[in-house]
């Protein structure tokens, strides 16, 4: 196995940390860089386990500042880049556009600049370097739901065996136009369209790929199965937004770390993989499914949560339908996602009502305090 010097970008987040694990402990004989800005999502709490590994370091930075970017990629050799780092909570991106913006589209390409100009310098030039980019499908924009009753999914895999339904015949493919919608998908969008601009203009070795709705240990409890298990525990309401007819795809995080494993080592140059769980579920149906399994964990009565529910107006520009098609990742690479919901369902919940210290640390910001003295306000 040859050795590589890797920049993980926002490795302290929900995905990196699960990544920054998988890649510190399976491949020992690889150097892992975490650059991360310790925004409110990034939590070192997240890596307590592998802090101290020989193989891994962690520095506190902004992907936007190019300057330190560069001195990082030459000071470690960096011959790899795996992209995760971005603002991805849709009510945040419609409330401050701008902060996404800079981000996702501004912090992307000072990443892409700093690759280009480091590997550039190398008697090998680009050969045996890797730019990989995280993007989401919420850049294809939305689906209809031309099969409300549901339809067989067009694919067969040991996950979606459990018989789940698709909610329409028409899914994501790698070659559908972009037709975002909101300020997140739209900076996300533009971020892939510099990603594949490097590689025409430049020759920069690229790899993007888009995944949908992951679920799982460690995710920043704004988002929805999180904030919604914490808030049945405490008898809280859980705010549905319209009627929660709206379907997305889900897939466990360690499936899709998996896949960005396998697509690391094994993708092909200048192609795009989308990644998915073959796993479309109503909002409304996940919130039942999380009520049933929170007051299953807890020993309380059998759906006696179900009262909390409470339906609010819909978000603005909420796109209906999310469905990806893998079928190029799973022909040319082998890969399938593992768990059904359900079970990873019962993972997650149980992981969230087992680390309760995590969760309170997390959603009283007392993290930050810690980071802002630890390694300075900048």
């Amino acid at each position: 196995m040859k050795h590589r010097s890797i920049l993980i970008t926002g490795g302290a987040g929900f995905i990196g940390s699960h990544l920054v694990r998988h890649f510190v402990r399976k491949y020992p004989d690889y150097r892992i860089i975490n650059l991360d800005k310790l925004t409110y999502a990034g939590n070192l709490a997240n890596l307590k386990d592998i802090e101290n590994c020989p193989n891994y370091r962690f520095v506190k930075g902004d992907i936007c500042d190019i300057d330190a970017v560069l001195a990082l990629m030459r000071e470690e050799k960096i011959d790899a880049v795996i992209h995760l780092a971005a603002e991805s909570h849709v009510d945040r991106s419609i409330k401050d556009p701008f902060t996404f913006a800079r981000t996702n589209v501004l912090g992307t390409l000072s990443l892409l600049q700093a690759a280009r100009t480091v590997w550039a310098e190398l008697p090998e030039g680009f050969e045996g370097k890797l730019f990989y980019h995280i993007s989401t499908d919420e850049v294809y924009g939305a689906l209809q739901m031309t099969h409300p009753q549901g339809i067989e999914p067009p694919f067969s895999t040991a996950a979606s065996s459990g018989g789940h339904l698709a909610y329409g015949d028409r899914f994501f493919t790698e070659d559908l136009g972009y037709d975002p919608h909101s300020p997140y998908s739209a900076s996300k969008a533009s971020s892939d369209h510099f990603v594949r601009a490097f590689h025409d203009t430049y020759g920069l070795p690229v790899i993007v790929t888009n995944c949908s709705n992951n679920y799982g240990p460690y995710q920043f409890p704004e988002k929805f199965i999180p904030l919604f298990i914490n808030n049945i525990k405490h008898r809280k309401m859980l705010p549905v937004y319209g009627r929660g007819e709206n379907v997305r795809d889900w897939l466990y995080v360690q499936d899709h770390v998996r896949a960005i494993d396998l697509i690391f080592h094994e993708g092909q140059i200048a192609r795009t993989y989308n990644i998915g769980g073959f796993n479309e579920w109503k909002n409304i149906d996940v919130v039942h499914l999380l009520i049933e399994t929170v007051d299953r964990q807890l020993g309380r009565r059998p759906g006696e949560d179900e009262s909390l529910i409470s339906y609010v107006t819909d978000r603005a520009g909420h796109d209906l339908r999310y469905a990806i098609d893998s079928r190029r990742l799973q022909s040319e690479l082998g890969w399938e996602p593992e768990l059904q919901f359900e079970e990873g369902m019962e993972l997650t919940v149980r992981w969230y009502l087992e680390n309760e210290a995590w969760l309170d640390n997390v959603t009283s910001g007392d993290y930050l305090k810690y980071y802002d003295e630890m390694y300075g306000n900048r």
